[in-house]
């Protein structure tokens, strides 16, 4: 098997490798090669979510999302939980619940994001995004965001996955 790296950005990387697939056809594939990310939905004492709403430089918009982000090097996923969820709201989880991963892009990414809930939210003075985030803190009720999901407003797929993950495994 010959791998070869087309383009590397930050910890992301565009891989070309020739592989025999399970019907024994050779084959050359491209994969996103990605470290993995955390997604976290935060509630608060009174139940209501907080959300961002982040700028999008790929699609040139802005979208109503959970906080979520690539973990470091070496780092294990509540960790990155913890720290995005901080850098991104300013707020830090008393309690974080592994709701397990997903595997959003499969055909051409090997991201598999980690997916929490977290609670008991209290202010932190380490709020930091990254120098190439927009971000505004959203918060809404859980019918609110229940609503803009129906309504399209909310198209962003982790968001989506996260809270239904949340609530089928009955933390919402």
């Amino acid at each position: 098997m010959s791998t070869r790296t087309i383009h590397q950005w930050k910890s992301i990387s565009l891989v070309e490798e020739d592989l025999t697939l399970p019907n024994n056809k050779a084959v050359t594939h491209t994969t996103i090669r990605h470290p993995g990310a955390a997604v976290i939905l935060p509630v608060t004492a009174s139940g209501d979510i907080l959300l961002l709403n982040q700028y999008r430089p790929s699609l040139k918009k802005w979208l109503l999302e959970l906080p979520a982000g690539t973990m470091e090097t070496g780092e294990d996923p509540m960790a990155c939980a913890h720290r995005e969820l901080i850098e991104e709201t300013g707020f830090k989880a008393g309690k974080l619940f592994s709701l397990g991963q997903v595997t959003p892009l499969a055909g051409f990414c090997d991201e598999i994001q980690h997916l929490f809930i977290a609670k008991e939210l209290s202010e932190s003075n380490e709020y930091a995004c990254d120098d190439d985030e927009v971000i505004e803190l959203v918060t809404m009720s859980l019918n609110q965001l229940h609503q803009k999901i129906i309504d399209g407003c909310i198209t962003d797929a982790k968001t989506i996955a996260c809270l239904s993950k949340a609530t089928l495994c009955g933390y919402i």
